[in-house]
């Protein structure tokens, strides 16, 4: 099971009703926030969300509406008493954007691993998330993320027993681990069946329309993917200044077959939003208008 939260929607300022952009996913105790922006602090506690089990931090770029919320974050980890490592994922200059924001922040007691991406793709495994980072079209270099949480398939007794493999090793196989005993090397697959539908997860903001995203996003379970404008009229503005509108994000929802669609970082100018849902569901039925503190639990299928 992931829980995913969407912290903030808005995008550009904070509002009094809408926070800047973040969202925060947990999975088996680690979470993961990707971009954090002002009012990312007050969003976590808002939900009754923890600051200390936060392992990753995604940036999907480095404008102000998207990373300005971090030396606060930091500070109350550090209060927090976490001494863990963070982990901190974005692209190239990641180490020297967070080191001119710790200025104000300069002494923590855990470590920053820094990440920074390179090229239009990169995987990344870490806390049991399988992250996939996707260039997208905005006026400065821009990734956006899909998790993935895989499954293996599921334990075969009678597998187990046709490769002759002792009971005593049944346990560690099934939970992923090699054995060499004997001379011999058990591995996983010798006991498992088919891997089993995992669960996914894409996050996109601040970008055109582009092939990765549909790509990123294909047979997707939730994608998130900003709809900075509603008014049809606006087109012209979205593509000046490299921003989806709703229609465009629903399109590539259902070029991309995803499961369900969330709306999120609009424009301050954006009232409304609802209004223009019909017109939305026409592209994408399961399109939905994102809120500061949308929820949901995305379970394995026998799990629904």
């Amino acid at each position: 099971m992931l829980d995913v939260c969407l912290l903030g929607t808005a995008g550009m300022m904070p509002l009094p009703y809408r926070y800047l952009t973040a969202l925060m996913t947990r999975y088996n105790g680690s979470s993961l926030l990707i971009d954090c922006g002002e009012g990312t602090q007050m969003a976590i506690k808002k939900k009754g969300l923890s600051f200390k089990p936060i392992d990753v931090i995604c940036f999907t770029h480095y404008h102000a509406d998207h990373i300005s919320g971090l030396p606060g974050l930091l500070l109350t980890m550090g209060n927090a008493e976490r001494t863990e490592p963070l982990t901190m994922i974005g692209p190239k200059g990641l180490e020297r954007v967070v080191s001119a924001l710790r200025t104000i922040a300069p002494e923590l007691p855990f470590d920053i691993k820094f990440i920074e991406l390179a090229g239009a793709e990169q995987e990344i495994e870490i806390n049991g998330y399988c992250i996939k980072a996707f260039k997208v079209n905005h006026n400065v270099t821009c990734y956006g993320y899909r998790i993935d949480i895989k499954r293996a398939g599921k334990f075969d007794v009678e597998r187990a027993k046709a490769n002759n493999i002792p009971m005593m090793y049944w346990n560690k196989l099934q939970k992923g681990e090699t054995i060499e005993a004997d001379g011999v090397t058990y591995t996983p697959d010798m006991v498992l069946g088919a891997a089993r539908k995992g669960i996914s997860l894409v996050y996109s903001t601040d970008t055109r329309p582009v092939k990765s995203l549909v790509e990123a996003a294909k047979d997707v379970d939730l994608l998130i993917a900003e709809g900075m404008y509603a008014e049809k009229e606006k087109l012209a503005k979205a593509k000046q200044y490299k921003h989806m509108t709703f229609y465009e994000a629903a399109k590539i929802a259902s070029d991309a077959n995803a499961r369900e669609l969330w709306l999120t970082h609009f424009s301050p100018s954006l009232v409304r939003g609802e209004d223009y849902m019909p017109a939305v569901k026409k592209i994408f039925e399961n399109s939905h208008l994102g809120k500061d503190g949308k929820y949901v639990e995305l379970k394995f299928e026998d799990e629904e």
